[in-house]
């Protein structure tokens, strides 16, 4: 795809892109400047872009991103830290720290519970759990993409049942 073209797909989804924008940012002012950063974004990153690959989920993702990494930029800088707290000596809690005996027994339970999943469902959510991207995982199995994602679901569903006793 040429960059005319490259830019038009783009021009084209702007529409789609104020709209997901305002459900991220829930402000209109806030919803154009990640859809004007995401457009630079994008455009900068043309050449990342392989001519296989779902262009508005490409977008869309940049924009996720974007997003993403803007809210967790805001928070550290509206994180306070009382100048006269011994930051060395903070008493900190670590529930969900796998680290503790407790966090480690949750994952032990997590890990249970997805090795509880018939095979149809533990092999996809565990691919997608390792880093797999949904083609991908589509590819290695040899089934439909639609059933990647289906079961990918239907996993996450099952194990919000099982673990619905966590917090």
């Amino acid at each position: 795809m040429n960059s005319l073209q490259f830019q038009k797909k783009l021009l084209g989804l702007r529409d789609n892109m104020v709209n997901i924008a305002l459900i991220l940012t829930a402000n209109r002012l806030d919803a154009e400047d990640l859809v004007q950063d995401t457009t630079m974004k994008v455009i900068d990153n043309q050449d990342k872009f392989v001519d296989n690959v779902n262009f508005k989920g490409w977008v869309l993702t940049v924009m996720r991103n974007i997003f993403i990494n803007n809210y967790h930029k805001l928070v550290r800088t509206q994180t306070y830290v009382d100048p006269n707290t011994d930051i060395y000596n903070l008493d900190v809690v670590t529930d969900s720290d796998f680290h503790s005996p407790e966090g480690s027994f949750q994952l032990k339970e997590i890990t249970k519970a997805i090795n509880e999943l018939n095979d149809d469902l533990k092999i996809p959510f565990s691919m997608f759990l390792s880093g797999y991207k949904y083609n991908e995982i589509a590819e290695k199995l040899d089934i439909p993409l639609g059933t990647v994602k289906s079961r990918i679901f239907f996993a996450r569903q099952e194990l919000q049942k099982i673990l619905k006793d966590f917090r």
